[in-house]
């Protein structure tokens, strides 16, 4: 009876159309055989919700067959019987064809971009950074922001972009990425702009300033912004220098020596003043010109007011237009436009680019720059613009400048379509909605701005993408194939998925088994080739993508959900945690929310529900049929309620089993409860972080800082913000301010755990000791407390206090922190009590759910095949985790098996170009004489990180043995 009130009343909801997002399970109205016999299965032990899978197995198959269009439920097609929206089926998952650029050998590919880009820094330190030079380094610093993007490394980009935006010609590029950058960091902000150009913050970063994206390169170059530079000196020397502003007078009549006639107006001027404005004026009054014998010239027809001349007169003499109204300069814009006077046109530009401060004023002056391709004005205009985004482009007067190709052409006359904006517009419109025309028509200007290369390539692909996901296959073709044409292979994917969704699978098969055989095989390449077969072969390819790349999503779910339609629902379970284990993604959580319904795991589904909720707010489950808060306000109340005391027993136990999901589904929970504790957005944000989902933890952090009621804890949230964003100097003043506030174990922890992160010297570490101590006088619960016993501990063992050490780690352990096994091992190992460290991490492996780190560490206290099981296991658990590579690769080069270490490395670095694993391979081929190979080892490892010195060293040395690199 509780199942069947369950599935009436999700029925029963008024359900959400549409999707956000890649959704991924769809439902499978199809399964419509309410009176087939029931399948055996072994693992679901005749559940009443798994009834007719065999039936709904064949059929969701024949529909995933028949073209993989989206199904739409239908509620008289789902018996009672089943789940209320059916069961996933694996005809809708197909994984989404990248919307960036994705090379083959990517180590060539970065080691290439550090080649070409150390071949232009010489020559810009050789002949100076004159614009060329500026405009193909910002170029190369792009395109390998391109290369980055397949790494997912937010750092990386970021390094890119400010590169890049070190090395921007002119303002236009200035605007774009500085605002670029930005956008890029917006869930770092301590707190939301009042505007789009407001002052810089204290801890703003210089290169993101909006004064100074519009100052000359060599303002913009200092290391100070313009907000934060010192006033200038107000002494009676410098203000000497400014000349003052002068006044109509009798002075300036008795100057002139000629009159423009405006109407029954006469505005006096000095002949040679007006002619030194422009080469046309100049012409005029002193050229062949009936006028340059007259004194009295008639100025009526020239669309120029009294008012407006006599401004001109004024600016002939002062070159200043600080006493003009807005209007007036825009006419003195106009009339220079007409008589070609540049530096009045300068002038003018520069006045009113000061006056654009928000977007109404960008919307209403916009129009005037265009109209007289005032460069500063437009570029200030479009700064409000990129810095309002995504916003901006909901508004129909922007898209039509931004998207359409008058926009585009009008731009270009003014100085400013490029591809960087265009390049910018088009990312930020993807992930706001991949499918709309807005994005359509800024990927087309993308496409046009681009160059021959990498800009065409990307241009091209990105618009494919685009075309796929909208459903226009035959257009999502053309432009893949064209990319493809460029040189980028990847789009060859794209090819092949529009061809199968046009009903051509054998041509897409073939396509796809093409690049297996025309290139050194990949892991994205068997997974697209087995959605062109089945049964058997596709299995095999899934097994090759997962062994060539494990981090690969699809494979695990399409197996999965394959073991689910065979009735083996703890298979499929146990084949999504593998994926889940290492790397958290809504879509692979939303699954086993999926499965544990069907095991009718009311608790597991809610569990999995409420962490993915925490990574997506908006989510829509089941297909975009059913929002996360809905289905957990219905399971919750087929389980068993609890209050706040009991949430926090459950806390307490996941965390002490280093159970991240389980402890962030707790935490929602309580924040249901109680939205406004700030305390637990603070806890959300620390398991987000472990979890590697760095802006929801950023996001969390900041709603705990907005949640706070007490200045001390404000402040603490603060300087978590503030320290997270590399401003760990702001972050110890914010933490002392708190302390001296109130003393809070937060604050001190805060203050320890910043000044912790240096090199500490004795006495700096006795008195971080002080600090955790005095935390843990303060009061807190067991959870912190426990975190700062093993903090403390760790800073004895690095002060040689072993005894000390120890002491931390069991008083934390007595309080359930289980991660002091680590640290007590450690402290054992030190102590030469080798078997007493295997035993310490012995029992973190027990009690830690999540425990590849457990392995890798106990390897450290084994003998080496002992070692080699734990490193496997490791590797099992977590493929992204490199040491476990190293070990083995140094192991094998030991026992002089160098092809094999060789490839021990290279299998990690194919799905992971990691900067030690590409550092240790260069080594290898260094010691192997294999000088080329060492060489583009190091390009790659100093792309990741210029500043690596094992690598530049290791790179110098293979040089001097190569000669000079080819460019």
């Amino acid at each position: 009876m509780q199942k069947n009130h369950l599935l009436t009343t999700l029925r029963s909801l008024k359900l959400i159309d549409g999707c956000k997002g890649t959704q991924v399970y769809a439902v499978n109205p199809s399964a419509s055989n309410a009176n087939a016999p029931a399948s055996s299965s072994s693992s679901s032990c005749e559940k009443p919700l798994l009834r007719h899978v065999a039936s709904l197995r064949s059929k969701s198959i024949q529909g995933a067959n028949n073209g993989g269009g989206r199904n739409h439920y239908t509620p008289s097609l789902v018996p009672d019987s089943l789940l209320p929206f059916g069961l996933p089926s694996a005809g809708h998952i197909d994984p989404p064809v990248d919307p960036f650029l994705r090379h083959v050998d990517p180590v060539s590919a970065l080691s290439d971009s550090f080649r070409r880009l150390s071949s232009a820094a010489e020559a810009e330190a050789d002949a100076g950074a004159g614009d060329e030079r500026l405009l193909l380094l910002c170029d190369l610093h792009l395109e390998q922001l391109s290369l980055f993007r397949p790494v997912a490394d937010p750092k990386l980009l970021r390094r890119s972009l400010r590169s890049a935006r070190l090395h921007a010609p002119n303002a236009h590029h200035r605007v774009v990425l500085s605002a670029w950058l930005r956008f890029e960091r917006r869930e770092d902000q301590l707190l939301p702009s009042p505007s789009p150009l407001s002052s810089c913050s204290p801890t703003s970063p210089a290169l993101e300033c909006p004064r100074a994206a519009l100052l000359p390169p060599s303002s913009s170059s200092d290391l100070l912004c313009p907000c934060r530079r010192p006033p200038p000196d107000p002494s009676p020397s410098s203000s000497a220098s400014v000349p003052a502003p002068r006044r109509h007078g009798q002075e300036e009549i008795e100057d002139a020596d000629v009159w423009f006639c405006i109407g029954d107006d006469e505005v006096p001027c000095v002949r040679s003043n007006i002619a030194a404005l422009s080469k046309p004026l100049s012409t005029l009054l002193y050229g062949g010109f009936a006028e340059a014998q007259r004194e009295r010239i008639s100025f009526s027809h020239n669309g120029i007011s009294v008012r407006g001349m006599k401004a001109v007169d004024v600016f002939s003499r002062t070159g200043r237009l600080d006493e003009f109204p807005p209007d007036t300069v825009l006419e003195l814009l106009a009339f220079a436009n007409k008589f070609c006077c540049e530096g009045l046109k300068s002038a003018c530009d520069a006045k009113m680019a000061s006056l654009v401060r928000n977007l109404d004023d960008a919307l209403l002056l916009v129009e005037y720059g265009l109209e007289e391709t005032a460069y500063l004005l437009v570029a200030a205009c479009l700064q409000v613009f990129l810095r309002e985004l995504p916003r901006s482009l909901s508004d129909p007067d922007i898209t039509r400048l931004l998207c359409t190709q008058e926009g585009r052409e009008r731009l270009e006359a003014a100085g400013h379509a490029s591809f960087l904006l265009y390049h910018f517009l088009s990312q930020v419109a993807m992930e706001e909605d991949m499918k709309s025309n807005t994005t359509v028509m800024l990927l087309e200007r993308l496409v046009e701005c681009a160059t021959p290369g990498w800009q065409k390539q990307v241009a091209l692909h990105q618009l494919g993408c685009v075309m796929l996901e909208r459903g226009e296959y035959k257009d999502a073709q053309r432009w893949f194939e064209e990319a493809a044409s460029e040189g980028h292979v990847y789009s060859r994917i794209g090819v092949a998925r529009a061809k199968f969704k046009k009903g051509h699978k054998y041509s897409a098969y073939k396509l796809a088994s093409s690049l297996i055989d025309d290139f050194a095989p990949v892991g994205w390449m068997y997974q697209e080739r087995s959605l062109y077969c089945n049964g058997k072969e596709r299995m095999s390819d899934l097994r090759a993508a997962t062994e060539l790349d494990p981090t690969l999503a699809y494979p695990y779910k399409y197996r999965a959900i394959a073991l689910m339609e065979d009735d083996k629902v703890g298979a499929a379970i146990a084949e999504i945690n593998k994926i889940i284990g290492f790397k958290v993604s809504t879509d692979c959580l939303e699954l086993r929310a999926w499965f544990c319904l069907a095991l009718e795991d009311y608790e597991g589904a809610v569990q999995d529900t409420r962490a993915l909720m925490t990574l997506d707010p908006g989510y829509l489950m089941f297909h975009g049929k059913l929002h996360g808060d809905q289905l957990i306000e219905i399971l919750q109340q087929h389980g068993k309620q609890w209050d706040m005391a009991d949430c926090w027993m459950q806390l307490y136990d996941r965390w002490s089993a280093v159970d991240d999901i389980g402890s962030l589904a707790v935490v929602h929970q309580m924040l249901a409860k109680e939205p406004a504790n700030s305390s637990l957005r603070f806890r959300q944000s620390l398991l987000l972080l472990r979890l590697n989902c760095q802006k929801a933890a950023m996001n969390s952090l900041r709603l705990a800082r907005n949640h706070s009621i007490h200045d001390h804890e404000r402040l603490v949230y603060e300087g978590w913000i503030l320290y997270d964003t590399g401003h760990r100097n702001e972050a110890l003043a914010k933490a002392e301010e708190s302390i001296s506030v109130q003393r809070s174990f937060e604050a001190f922890f805060l203050k320890a755990y910043a000044l912790a992160d240096s090199n500490l010297d004795p006495t700096s570490s006795s008195y971080v000791i002080q600090l955790l101590e005095q935390a843990n006088s303060c009061a807190s619960d067991n959870l912190r407390k426990g975190q700062a016993h093993n903090n403390m501990g760790s800073i004895y063992v690095d002060c040689d206090m072993l005894d000390e050490a120890a002491e931390c780690y069991l008083k934390a352990l007595g309080i359930k922190h289980t991660r002091a096994h680590q640290g007590l091992a450690r402290v054992y190992y030190l102590k030469n009590q080798k078997k007493a460290a295997y035993d310490e991490m012995t029992k973190l492996i027990e009690k830690a759910k999540n425990n590849a780190s457990a392995y890798e560490k106990r390897s450290e206290y084994c003998d080496r095949d002992m070692a080699k099981s734990d490193l496997n296991m490791a590797t099992k658990l977590d493929p992204l985790r490199t040491y476990p590579y190293r070990y083995r690769a140094a192991v094998l080069m030991d026992d002089n098996k160098e092809e094999e270490a060789i490839a021990e490395l290279s299998r990690a670095i194919a799905f992971k170009p990691d900067l030690q694993l590409l550092h240790l391979r260069a080594a290898f081929y260094d010691s192997m004489g294999d000088t080329a190979s060492t060489l583009r080892d190091c390009e790659a490892a100093l792309c990741l990180d210029p500043s690596h010195c094992d690598s530049m060293d290791l790179y110098n040395k293979a040089l001097g043995r190569a000669g000079p690199p080819s460019t």
